[in-house]
């Protein structure tokens, strides 16, 4: 079992920025895909950013060359650098880890964008 606790939400105004925290438990952290996904009201829940075991990471569209995602395997953590936030960028964001077809889910964490 992992257990993923997300920290680092909050409330920016628009162009701001804000740094999203993932730790997670266990001895194996190194071998998941991480990624970032987010909620918006009344939307489903979308893929933000994902970085591979080897650090390749994908982005979807509407935050590529705003939003940065990495991980440091030492302490068990993935960070998800947003830069350049929009009110669109408004949502609750999940980390998200998966090996092996274990799927694991933080329980959020709320980003609001307004001025």
């Amino acid at each position: 079992q992992v257990q993923l606790v997300e920290s680092g939400g909050g409330l920016v105004q628009p162009g701001g920025s804000l740094r999203l925290s993932c730790a997670a438990s266990g001895s194996i952290f190194r071998f998941y895909v991480m990624g970032w996904y987010r909620q918006a009201p009344g939307k489903q829940r979308e893929l933000v950013a994902a970085i591979t075991s080897g650090g390749s990471t994908n982005y979807a569209d509407s935050v590529k060359g705003r939003f940065t995602i990495s991980r440091d395997n030492a302490k068990n953590t993935v960070y998800l650098q947003m830069n350049s936030l929009k009110p669109e960028d408004t949502a609750v964001y999940y980390c998200n880890g998966g090996l092996g077809g274990h799927d694991y889910w933080g329980q959020g964490t709320q980003v609001t964008v307004s001025s």
